[in-house]
């Protein structure tokens, strides 16, 4: 039996630092069924001559030059319509990323396990920080609302990034656009829509590394602190739809509770008004605005606090020491 088709897709804009290692990954792979389609979105670094030099060595390259530059969901969501008819699974790799050379052929294998299956993940390196800990080794198959509410009672994040997962192609033929535009991470909720339908495969091992420290999207909002807000967007969105009404509820005022106590500290930051636009903006995707008498009260709480113990007030504001995120933050914290 002939290996099934394999469609992999990296879409970029001005990366050339990273895209050589990028592609080289992808090329190196010891499952070798697979077409590798390149979407340049004007890139004027350089980035468009990498990739059509390799399009020139290899025939399972195809090149496609944007004429009008797109947003980056924009752009992943017109990269994934290039997709062949004939492709049974699907994964991007982003162009500041890596895969090991056994991905492509782990994550196949773990799709064999069941007609089921929608969607496979692995572990991950984020820099040179294993992410996904916390999910069990042994353990290859779930099914898909099992696996979001494991997600959503422990908050370990397997998801990785675009990078870090393969979809099964039906699926990403079916819906167009497949991500959704505007929300806040837009693949995460995406990987839930699938499980809400489909299950979950595994793979116990690293199988991609995803770059820190580069002028990505998710690297220039950090400072907007978003892992308290992608948390409580994803509880808010999906906890009625997994648990049963009251875990859903203890979920969901858990989250809120945590999301506005971590505003009310960058409230007495007095954080900048980029700050506070950009949780708007994450908010808006619920249809929700700041609650201001719920911040308020959140704010009076923490000066009481900060009263009650001056020592530790005066030990941070001197050391800089930042405030602890919450431990379903911490461990769910993205790196996109």
């Amino acid at each position: 039996m002939s290996d099934p088709l394999v469609s992999v897709v990296t879409p970029f804009h001005n990366t050339a630092a990273y895209l050589t290692q990028c592609i080289e990954s992808v090329l190196a792979q010891t499952f070798t069924n697979f077409e590798y389609i390149l979407v340049d979105n004007c890139s004027t670094d350089g980035s468009g001559e990498i990739a059509a030099s390799f399009a020139a060595r290899d025939s399972r390259i195809r090149m496609i030059r944007r004429s009008q530059l797109l947003s980056q969901v924009q752009n992943y969501n017109a990269a994934l319509n290039e997709i062949s008819v004939d492709s049974q699974y699907c994964k991007i790799v982003q162009a500041d990323d890596s895969i090991v050379p056994d991905c492509l052929r782990l994550q196949v294998r773990a799709f064999g396990q069941s007609e089921s299956i929608g969607l496979v993940s692995s572990y991950y390196l984020k820099g040179d920080t294993l992410r996904g800990s916390g999910f069990p080794h042994t353990t290859t198959y779930m099914p898909g609302k099992e696996m979001a509410r494991f997600y959503l009672r422990t908050g370990v994040f397997v998801f990785g990034s675009p990078t870090t997962v393969m979809y099964r192609s039906s699926l990403v033929r079916a819906q167009s656009p497949f991500y959704e535009e505007g929300l806040l991470h837009e693949d995460t909720e995406k990987c839930l829509q699938i499980l809400d339908k489909w299950d979950f495969g595994f793979v116990p091992q690293v199988l991609s590394f995803l770059r820190i420290g580069n002028e990505s999207i998710s690297t220039a909002v950090l400072d907007n602190q978003p892992e308290e807000l992608d948390w409580y967007i994803i509880a808010q969105r999906y906890a009625d739809v997994f648990l049963d009404p009251e875990e859903a509820a203890i979920l969901k005022s858990e989250t809120r509770r945590g999301y506005y106590s971590a505003l009310a500290r960058s409230a007495l930051r007095f954080r900048e008004p980029a700050f506070w636009q950009y949780h708007r903006a994450g908010l808006k995707t619920l249809g929700e605005t700041i609650n201001k008498p719920y911040l308020t009260l959140q704010i009076l709480r923490r000066l009481s606090s900060m009263v009650a113990n001056p020592g530790d007030t005066i030990t941070r504001l001197f050391s800089g020491r930042p405030e602890e995120q919450s431990k379903s933050a911490q461990r769910r914290a993205r790196p996109r």
